[in-house]
C-alpha cells in the first residue's frame, strides 16, 4: 500500500493539474486494494473459464460483490466505532480473503503450468478453483486453531558476556502482542499466566500492544495479568496500538495490576552480587500520538545507570535497535511483527521491520529478540507464523 502511495505521489507530481486531495487519494487505493482482494478470487473460483452453470456464477458473484461492498463499512464500524460485533465480522472477512487471494494468485500460476502440459478449460480452470478452496478451508481452520490457542513455549538462550556470574541463568519470560479485542479471549488469558507461572521466571516483560480498545472494554481480558508471577521484576512497556487505545490508561493500569511501566526508565534488579539494568522505552509512535509526555527515550531511560552494568531494554518494535545500538544495550526485546502471523504477509512487514523473528544481533555489544507474539491482531488466524510465550534465559558464557 506505502508503494502505491509513493508512485500514486509522483504521478501527482508529473501532473499537477489533476492533483486530487488526500482524501481521493486514499479513496482510489482503498478501491483498488478491495477490487483486489475480492476480484481475485471471485475470478478464480467463480469467472475465468469455469463454465459454472449460470445460477452457481450468480450466486457466486453476488456473494463476493456483497462481501466487498460491506467489508470497508464494517471495518469503519468495527475499528472506527469500536463495535465489537462489526470487527468481528470485518477481521475475520479479511483473513478469509487474504488466504484466497494468496491462494488464487498461486493458483493461476498453476493454471499455466497445466495449461503447458494440455489440460483444457474447463477442466483446467474447475482443477484451480477445486485446489484454491480446498487449501484455503483447510488453511483457515488451521490457522484459526493456531490463533485461538494458548501460545507455545520457546525456549532460546541468549549469552551476555557482561553479565554477571550470579545472574547466569536469570529466567525472563517475554510475552507481546496480546491484542486483546472484539473477541472474548478471557480463558485464552487465563491460560496464558498459568503457562507463565509455570515457567519459574525471574523477570516477566510484556513489550506492548497489549490491547484493541481502551481499559474499561478489555479490563476482564487483562486481569490475569495481576496474576503473573516473578521473583525480581514484572515489567511493561507501550506499543504502537496503545496509542489508538488510551496509552497513558495502559500505563496505569498495568502499574494498579502490580508491574512496572518502564515509560522510558529504568529498574535495577540484582542476586547475589551482580545487577542488571532493566529499561524500557515508549513505542517509535508515541511521539505523533498526542498524548502528553510520551515519546521514545533511550537517554531518558538510562539516566542514572551505572554505565558498567548490562542493560536490557525491552521496545515493541525491532525497528528501535537502531537506538538500541547508539547507547550501547546488550539486549532489546521486542514484538509488533507477530512473525508475519499469516503467509505471505511476512514480507511486506520485513520492508518496514529490520528483522521478522528470533534472535539477531545489531553491533558487537547489542543483540536483539523478536518475539512472534503471544496473541494475534485482527483476524483471527495465524498461517506458517505461531505464537510464543518465550523463556530466554540469559547466560555469561556459550
Amino acid at each position: 500500500m506505502l508503494a502505491d502511495m509513493s508512485v500514486d505521489e509522483a504521478e501527482v507530481a508529473a501532473q499537477p493539474r489533476r492533483r486530487r486531495g488526500p482524501g481521493g487519494r486514499f479513496l482510489g487505493i482503498l478501491v483498488a486494494v478491495i477490487v483486489l482482494l475480492f476480484g481475485v478470487p471471485w475470478a478464480t473460483l467463480v469467472w475465468s473459464g469455469n463454465a459454472w452453470p449460470a445460477p452457481v456464477f450468480v450466486a457466486g458473484t453476488v456473494l463476493f460483490v456483497l462481501a466487498a461492498a460491506a467489508f470497508p463499512v464494517l471495518m469503519f464500524r468495527g475499528h472506527g466505532r469500536h463495535d465489537d460485533v462489526s470487527a468481528r465480522i470485518a477481521d475475520t472477512t479479511l483473513g478469509v480473503v487474504w488466504v484466497l487471494f494468496t491462494w488464487s494468485v498461486l493458483g493461476q500460476l498453476a493454471g499455466l503450468v497445466l495449461l503447458a502440459a494440455g489440460v483444457d478449460g474447463p477442466a483446467r480452470s474447475r482443477i484451480v478453483a477445486a485446489a484454491v478452496l480446498v487449501i484455503s478451508v483447510v488453511l483457515l481452520i488451521w490457522g484459526y486453531t493456531e490463533a485461538m490457542r494458548v501460545s507455545r513455549v520457546r525456549r532460546v538462550d541468549v549469552v551476555i558476556p557482561r553479565l554477571g556470574a550470579a545472574l547466569d541463568g536469570l529466567k525472563v519470560v517475554l510475552i507481546t502482542d496480546t491484542h486483546y479485542g472484539p473477541i472474548d479471549r478471557a480463558r485464552w488469558s487465563q491460560g496464558v499466566t498459568e503457562v507463565i507461572n509455570s515457567l519459574d521466571a525471574d523477570i516477566v516483560a510484556h513489550t506492548g500492544d497489549i490491547a484493541d480498545g481502551e481499559v474499561h472494554q478489555r479490563r476482564a481480558m487483562a486481569a490475569p495479568l495481576g496474576d503473573i508471577r516473578a521473583k525480581l521484576a514484572r515489567v511493561y512497556v507501550t506499543g504502537n496500538h496503545e496509542y489508538m487505545s488510551g496509552a497513558q490508561g495502559w500505563v496505569e493500569h498495568m502499574s494498579s495490576l502490580g508491574w512496572d511501566a518502564l515509560h522510558n526508565r529504568h529498574l535495577v534488579v540484582s542476586r547475589g552480587d551482580d545487577s542488571l539494568v532493566v529499561a524500557g522505552v515508549d513505542d517509535r509512535t508515541a511521539a505523533g500520538s498526542g498524548v502528553p509526555g510520551h515519546h521514545m527515550d533511550h537517554e531518558a531511560a538510562l539516566a542514572g545507570a551505572d554505565p558498567a552494568l548490562p542493560v536490557l531494554l525491552l521496545a515493541h518494535q525491532p525497528q528501535q535497535v537502531t537506538g538500541a545500538v547508539a547507547h550501547g544495550i546488550d539486549l532489546q526485546l521486542s514484538g509488533h511483527t507477530h512473525g508475519g502471523q499469516m503467509w505471505p504477509f511476512h514480507y511486506l512487514v520485513r520492508t518496514d521491520q529490520p528483522v521478522l523473528q528470533g534472535l539477531s544481533r545489531h553491533s558487537e555489544r547489542t543483540q536483539m529478540y523478536t518475539s512472534r507474539g503471544t496473541g494475534f491482531w485482527g483476524p483471527p488466524f495465524r498461517i506458517f507464523a505461531p505464537s510464543e510465550i518465550t523463556l530466554l534465559t540469559l547466560r555469561t558464557a556459550a
